[in-house]
């Protein structure tokens, strides 16, 4: 039986920033191992995600959140209900923005959704994408907007600044027993992560509006001893033109969409599967309290 240290230290952070400031990557990146959903569009992370970083004398919870925005319908009030819901059970924040884009005012939005103090790192990431001496500007600007413990220029994508993350995140736990088993890496079940692969198929291989009227639910997973492992699952969609379109000619589009997202399950499983994607209508949901209560959010 392994004892735990009388100074271990154990906390929860949870990972806040505008829409594709690279929320997810970074989740991954410092879990090496791809939990959170990433694309290109905005707005892809919709619920929040719990991912576990252990070491013999820490454990980080880390909650990746939705995107910051104003809510313009239900589902998007959800999503900031999500945001809201991690900043309560936080005990530190990281605030994560896109150093290749205009400056955000940062400050000011701190203030208004960190009303218990909660000591903030600001990661500046994308630094690949600008020059050194933008990074010191910006550091500086930074600086005079917020009590920041830290500012860490970072490259989520290319792995790199890291490190320095991690050590200024162990500095600012507190002393806690660990929350979760030493193996542990998630709470969600297998079958979320399955529906969320599917859902960034989606985004990576339609534009404009489909993939945000889209969502998508695991009726049935069944493990088997002998043969593949059958999983059902529906993608919903708002209207029918837009079931038309996932489904495409002859159902190539769908094809192409359960082809892709099962390749990903199998690496995350670990074994075969037999993926029965169907796409089906509901209608507004996105904006109807009770289905979206029905879906989970």
């Amino acid at each position: 039986m392994n004892t735990i240290p009388v100074d271990f230290k154990a906390g929860y952070a949870a990972i806040i920033g505008l829409p594709n400031s690279g929320k997810s990557t970074l989740l991954n990146s410092l879990l090496d191992i791809k939990l959170s959903i990433t694309s290109s569009k905005p707005q892809t992370t919709r619920r929040r995600i719990l991912g576990i970083l252990n070491t013999e004398n820490e454990q980080v919870v880390f909650i990746d959140t939705p995107g910051l925005l104003k809510p313009r319908y239900g589902l998007q009030e959800k999503m900031m209900q999500q945001v809201n819901s991690a900043l309560e059970d936080a005990d530190l924040l990281i605030v994560i923005v896109d150093a290749s884009a205009k400056i955000h005012p940062v400050g000011i939005e701190l203030a208004r959704i960190n009303p218990a103090n909660l000591p903030v790192l600001l990661l500046l990431n994308k630094i690949d994408l600008i020059e050194k001496k933008e990074i010191l500007k910006l550091i500086d600007i930074y600086k005079e907007s917020f009590p920041f413990k830290a500012i860490i220029p970072i490259s989520a994508l290319k792995n790199d600044g890291l490190e320095n993350v991690k050590k200024e995140l162990f500095n600012l736990l507190p002393f806690n027993p660990p929350y979760y088993p030493p193996d542990s890496l998630t709470d969600h079940p297998e079958r979320f992560f399955v529906a969320e692969i599917i859902r960034e198929k989606i985004f990576e291989k339609f534009s404009q509006e489909i993939p945000y009227s889209t969502d998508v639910v695991v009726e049935e997973f069944k493990e088997r001893d002998k043969g593949k492992d059958f999983i059902y699952a529906v993608i919903f969609v708002e209207r029918n033109s837009q079931k038309g379109i996932l489904i495409g000619k002859g159902g190539e589009a769908q094809r192409k969409i359960g082809a892709l997202a099962r390749k990903e399950i199998e690496n995350l499983l670990g074994r075969n599967v037999y993926l029965d994607l169907r796409v089906k209508v509901n209608e507004n949901w996105r904006r109807d309290e009770s289905k979206l209560k029905r879906l989970g959010y």
